[in-house]
């Protein structure tokens, strides 16, 4: 399946030849992902935990952290590493691994993105109903469905850029192995890549875009009938945040996977590419904590416990006593 040709490792984006900036650029991924992790741990333990947050948009918001965190750990890592110890090298087989898990990743955010557009629609559209659209089963369904098919497109794309050969170069563009910059960097006839990685990119985001534009017409139609402003303001805080997540995932990873190659730059790759895959994951818990009332308050409890388990932990000088 693979053509690993003459090449046997890759050459990931150098932020800096400078040792000190290397080390500052491990610092600063090292602190964007562990506040990463946080964040995101958080809001999976607040969801497991309490009751109150047991329904479909929260078992959404919980797969979507965790998709964040498994987004994220397979490129920032990495680029972590090598800054550390002074390297750029990622071996052929590696690279592989990281294609297949990107796309894998940044496809399940974006179908579970849309499911969850779905999942408000028939909240506050259907309300009455809610409960036998959105039962425990059908949710279990959607997330399935999300995994396996950017598993399956997923495998389309990692088969059809390996395939080519790496004979001119090994230096790929960006901190982390990505498609576009492979395709760049390959010495084999690309043209084939672009179609297929251009249409079913254009037909899966449009698909996608399509379904959430088309429920949150309905929604918006909706709640400006709701006569209450509490009532309004309530709808729209659920809402809110994942219309600012879903476009700035789908406009950035637009930019990245279906402009020409004659509108390539290197620093322009590099801020999408943070936008659509860094960004998202760091601030979907912000983003969904800050406007949630009921997730704020399960985090507080959250935060409270740990804090009070924490101060009850003896310290070695109370134990020697």
């Amino acid at each position: 399946m693979f053509n690993q040709s003459s090449v046997t490792e890759f050459l990931l984006l150098e932020f800096s030849n400078i040792r000190e900036l290397q080390l500052l650029h491990f610092v600063m991924f090292l602190l964007i992902y562990l506040a990463t992790l946080l964040g995101n741990l958080l809001i999976i333990t607040a969801v497991v935990l309490d009751q109150n947050l047991h329904s479909p948009m929260y078992f959404f918001l919980a797969n979507l952290s965790v998709l964040d965190i498994s987004y994220i750990s397979v490129t920032i890592p990495k680029s972590m590493l090598n800054a550390l110890i002074n390297s750029r090298k990622i071996s052929f087989a590696g690279c592989v691994i990281q294609v297949y898990l990107v796309i894998t990743f940044a496809d399940a955010e974006l179908f579970l993105l849309t499911a969850m557009a779905y999942d408000r629609y028939a909240a506050i559209c259907h309300p009455l109903h809610y409960r036998i659209l959105m039962n425990w089963s059908v949710c279990g369904e959607m997330v399935t469905g999300c995994w396996i098919s950017s598993m399956l497109y997923s495998v389309v794309h990692t088969a059809n850029t390996f395939r080519l050969s790496f004979c001119r170069s090994n230096v790929i563009g960006q901190f982390f192995c990505d498609v576009p910059q492979l395709l760049k960097i390959s010495c084999s006839d690309t043209h084939s890549n672009d179609i297929v990685m251009f249409v079913l990119g254009y037909s899966l985001a449009s698909l996608c875009f399509s379904i959430i534009f088309i429920s949150y017409v309905y929604i918006f139609s909706t709640v400006l009938k709701i006569p209450s402003s509490q009532g309004r303001y309530k709808a729209f805080s659920t809402c809110i945040p994942h219309l600012v997540i879903v476009c700035l995932f789908l406009s950035s990873g637009a930019f990245t996977y279906t402009r020409p190659k004659s509108a390539f730059s290197v620093g322009r790759d590099l801020v999408a590419t943070v936008l659509y895959a860094v960004v998202p994951p760091l601030i979907n818990p912000i983003i969904y904590s800050l406007r949630n009332k009921e997730l704020k308050g399960a985090l507080r409890k959250l935060v409270r416990r740990l804090t009070t388990r924490l101060t009850r932990i003896p310290t070695s000088k109370h134990i020697l006593s």
